[in-house]
């Protein structure tokens, strides 16, 4: 935007000093050259009252040398009887000159001749010739074009200046506003920017700061509302972990009692998270580990459905930037999917596939497959009667980590759900 705005100040300051630069050198030139030719003039006339006078020739040259163009040789007189003076014309110039019967100019190569008739009693018509070089036609026009030229350079670099200065406060402010966006897009709920600038930047800092103030409440307010209603549940886990408690001892009874627990800590990590403003924790899981300990936690229902299911690639570390909460509730997600959208006994594969940047964690099964494949993507579709959320929320973890989720139809002839997550 600076350079931007200092190219146009360019461009149209230089524009516009053309615009003048340019007709003001032609009005000096030709001030120069009518400057020359009118001295010429006024030497040539000198000589009349001579002239007018005399006839004989040593007194129409020591008229001559009596002036300041006759002492450098650029004087001379043209009678009928001959010629007095330096010429530097030709003898059709001079018979041109007595027909036209007024004062004229002759270009020459190394000049202009200035031609003056003059009639006199007994000479008839005399021609009386003032010579002026290039050099005296062009005096002090280069002086005055390098004069010219430093007021234009002037005033270019002084709009540009101008410019520069508008255009760097402008930045100012707009680098300043981008930083607070960029610190709200990282969390910083407190960034604010000043209000400095150009009016209209003003106006986006004022707007920005009032737009980051109510995201502010209405983020605190959902923490609160959703912290709120994870308490809630805490009554109907009590009553529930309590009927657990009644069951006795047995596989059944303990597989309830667990997932009862289960449930309260995720309760738990709900409402903690909710307090501390939903901060991401980057500090990296092993992604390996994680599919041990869950395949250990789905594989007793997988048992009691007669579900066959292997395991590969999970005896390798697989380290990958998400939390573990955020791993598991991926990934209990897939499974969740499986155990509910497929017949028991399907069987199903959980796979980590390990590559030089990322670590590709793939669930398939042998079930009737996923027939809309964009609209299951989409968060809160779904075609099962569900909330619609499990791949969003496998989703969201894989863009966390700059991966992506790709599902399509699997070896096992059933949907496959490729978690494509980036290494740490």
């Amino acid at each position: 935007m600076r350079r931007s705005l200092v190219l146009v100040a360019l461009a149209a300051t230089s524009m516009v000093a053309l615009a003048f630069l340019i007709p003001l050198a032609i009005v000096v030139k030709n001030a120069a050259y009518d400057r020359a030719i009118s001295e010429a003039g006024k030497q040539a006339g000198a000589l009349t009252p001579a002239l007018v006078i005399t006839t004989k020739a040593p007194e129409i040259r020591q008229a001559i040398r009596s002036t300041r163009y006759g002492g450098q040789q650029r004087l001379a007189v043209h009678l009928n009887s001959g010629t007095y003076g330096t010429s530097h014309i030709t003898a059709k110039d001079l018979e041109d000159a007595r027909n036209l019967a007024k004062a004229s100019t002759v270009e020459r190569p190394d000049g202009v001749a200035y031609l003056q008739p003059l009639a006199t009693s007994t000479n008839g018509i005399a021609i009386v010739e003032a010579f002026v070089p290039h050099e005296q036609l062009t005096h002090g026009v280069l002086g005055t074009w390098w004069a010219l030229a430093g007021v234009a350079v002037g005033l270019v670099a002084g709009s540009v200046f101008v410019a520069d200065r508008l255009g760097a406060r402008a930045v100012k402010a707009t680098r300043t506003l981008a930083e607070g966006a960029r610190r709200m897009g990282q969390g910083d709920l407190s960034a604010r920017v000043p209000v400095k600038g150009p009016p209209e930047i003003k106006e986006v800092g004022k707007a920005f700061n009032a737009m980051a103030e109510r995201v502010r409440h209405l983020l605190a307010a959902e923490r609160e509302v959703v912290a709120d209603l994870s308490h809630r549940l805490r009554t109907p886990l009590t009553a529930l972990l309590l009927d657990a408690d009644t069951l006795g001892r047995g596989p059944g009874a303990d597989r309830v009692r667990e997932a009862v627990q289960g449930l309260e800590r995720e309760v738990d990590e709900i409402i903690r998270a909710a307090r501390s403003g939903l901060q991401p924790d980057n500090t990296g899981v092993d992604a390996a580990s994680v599919v041990r300990e869950r395949l250990v936690f789905w594989s007793a229902l997988a048992d009691d459905q007669e579900r066959p299911w292997t395991i590969r690639g999970a005896d390798r570390p697989a380290h990958v930037p998400l939390s573990r909460n955020d791993l598991v509730a991926a990934l209990d997600a897939l499974l969740g999917n499986v155990f509910r959208y497929t017949p028991e006994g399907t069987r199903f594969a959980v796979t980590l596939v390990h590559q030089a940047d990322l670590v590709a964690l793939v669930v398939e099964d042998a079930g009737p497959g996923i027939k809309n494949v964009e609209r299951a993507l989409e968060r809160g579709a779904s075609g099962g009667g569900s909330t619609g959320l499990g791949l969003d929320i496998a989703r969201r973890a894989a863009e966390s980590t700059g991966g992506s989720v790709h599902v399509d139809r699997g070896p096992l002839g059933g949907a496959r759900v490729q978690l494509r997550l980036r290494r740490q």
